[in-house]
């Protein structure tokens, strides 16, 4: 059965749960659980609180290392590159974030490097933190090997989303937040529809003979068995008639900018047992003011974004949405009516809660 849980309770109760299962310090448990929450907030269940088994799951496998602190390997006043010394993704990430920030405020832009770390949630949520600051902020991951290169069959590089966030004049509703995987969908879109038992859509995925597949749980089961064979399709899907090549390229830019420049490992190398996680990320962040005055760039930013909003509409539609709208909307709307859970992740919480000895989720 679904459910819906306030905000606030869902937050300290994936708090409880990462540190009572997880072993995770009250920073790291406290970050990861807003990182998490706001996901379900903004109603992206791929990034939710349903991550908890992974994590769970990570840290049993000793891929995540709780404790571990991020340590600065190499900087320059507008640059560093960070090894995360296999710890939790969302306390990396803030320490990253914050300083990426701070050095953009100083000299005018900052971009970093990091590696060792572990899934850090939402990439739109990080690139909106830069935003926030009258910035321009991107934030970019490489993951587990789940994609399959343009005319290759081996899974080679992940789902490596792109995160760019640009401030217009109307506040968070009124920014520019792009948040997108580099294959047709995440992962996590995948498994959601696994948890639901619903047949997803084809073109998301081929089976490990190539052939595309609407079965998400066999896809499950094919990344659980350790094969290295069928995964993910790229933004264009097979081949290069529809541009799956240029979606093929668009991961690999980032699996360049995140690996590449921190020497950390690769897709294809991360969760090899004995060297942890091995997930890579790479933040920037550009003050408006380098480009002329930040208030007239934003009216400029709204003004262009209102008038997509207001051109004319496909038949039998009413809206257009600018990337980021549907999320922020949904999060208003969470915040006064609660947050949305499936009936598998309320199943998760429950029983997660119940190990643990933890006061069970409080439902609306």
């Amino acid at each position: 059965m679904d459910g819906v849980i306030s905000y606030d309770n869902l937050i300290k109760l994936t708090e409880s749960i990462l540190s009572a299962g997880c072993g995770y310090s009250p920073g790291e448990a406290g970050i990861t659980a807003r990182v998490l929450a706001e996901a379900d907030a903004r109603n992206v269940p791929s990034h939710g609180v349903s991550r908890l088994a992974f994590y769970r799951m990570n840290r049993e496998k000793n891929f995540t290392k709780p404790g571990a602190e991020p340590e600065i390997v190499w900087e320059t006043p507008c640059s560093l590159a960070v090894d995360g010394h296999d710890g939790v993704g969302a306390y990396i990430s803030e320490f990253c974030v914050k300083r990426v920030i701070g050095k953009a405020e100083d000299a005018g832009t900052c971009f970093c490097a990091v590696r060792g770390s572990n899934h850090y949630g939402m990439a739109g949520i990080w690139a909106e933190m830069i935003a926030e600051n009258d910035m321009i902020g991107l934030a970019f991951t490489n993951t587990r090997a789940g994609a399959i290169p343009t005319y290759g069959r081996r899974r080679m590089l992940g789902t490596n989303p792109i995160a760019a966030a640009i401030p217009g004049d109307g506040g968070r509703g009124g920014m520019f937040l792009l948040d997108v995987a580099t294959t047709t969908v995440s992962h996590g879109k995948i498994e959601v529809y696994d948890r639901r038992r619903r047949p997803m859509p084809q073109g998301w995925a081929v089976d490990e003979n190539g052939a595309g597949t609407a079965d998400a749980s066999e896809v499950e089961k094919m990344f659980r068995s350790g094969g290295a064979y069928g995964g993910h399709l790229f933004l264009g899907g097979e081949g290069e008639e529809n541009g799956g090549h240029k979606g093929f390229g668009l991961g690999l830019l980032v699996e360049l900018l995140c690996s590449g420049l921190s020497a950390g490992m690769s897709s294809a190398e991360t969760f090899t047992p004995g060297h942890g996680s091995g997930i890579t990320h790479f933040f920037g962040a550009l003050r408006l003011d380098l480009f002329g005055d930040p208030g007239n760039i934003k009216k400029r930013v709204g003004g262009i974004l209102r008038a997509i909003r207001e051109s004319e509409k496909a038949a039998g539609q009413d809206r257009i949405y600018i990337h980021g709208e549907k999320e922020a909307e949904a999060r208003e709307k969470a915040m006064k009516d609660g947050v949305f859970i499936d009936g598998a992740t309320r199943d998760l919480l429950e029983s997660l809660a119940g190990e643990f000895g933890l006061v069970p989720p409080q439902w609306r």
